[in-house]
């Protein structure tokens, strides 16, 4: 699936992450680990490649310490190549038929959409005009009693 587009042979030390620069070079830098302060250093260039980089491919360097590419895999691709393609054939016809039947189509909507919202007026109009019914809390029958027991002793 890979293949090793430069020979350099980097030997890896634990703690660093190494990776392949904007210049096309190998570089490292020290890893994030157990979320403690991280010390800000400039990543050091541990290999001199010059890769002239390709789209479509991913580069990284493999376990012999060598840079190495392999196709991205792109999902949908084969879905999207096979849409155009019938989005393609289909657009000519599409297109006599379409103007005539769109210019139609939009007055209908239109019209439909005024009295919807009419409809939708009138009916928060008539909901407006009826006054809100107001709860009230109702007490418990066991506090009702205590405090009919309270009056009774003190008397």
């Amino acid at each position: 699936m890979a293949t090793v587009v430069a020979k350099t042979g980097v030997k890896r030390e634990s703690g660093w992450l190494y990776f392949l620069d904007k210049k096309g070079n190998v570089s490292r830098t020290r890893m994030a680990r157990g979320g403690g302060k991280v010390r800000k250093t400039k990543p050091q260039v541990v290999a001199k490649a010059g890769v002239k980089r390709e789209d479509g491919f991913l580069y990284f360097i493999d376990k012999q310490g060598n840079v190495a590419k392999a196709k991205m895999a792109r999902p949908g691709s084969r879905r999207r190549k096979s849409a155009r393609k019938t989005a393609a054939r289909r657009r000519p016809a599409r297109k006599k038929t379409a103007k005539r039947k769109t210019a139609k189509k939009k007055t209908a909507r239109r019209k439909t959409a005024r009295k919807k919202t009419a409809r939708r007026k009138t009916a928060r109009k008539k909901t407006a005009r009826k006054p809100a019914r107001k709860k009230t809390a109702r007490r418990k029958p066991a506090a009702r009693r205590k405090t009919t027991r309270r009056k009774a002793g003190r008397r």
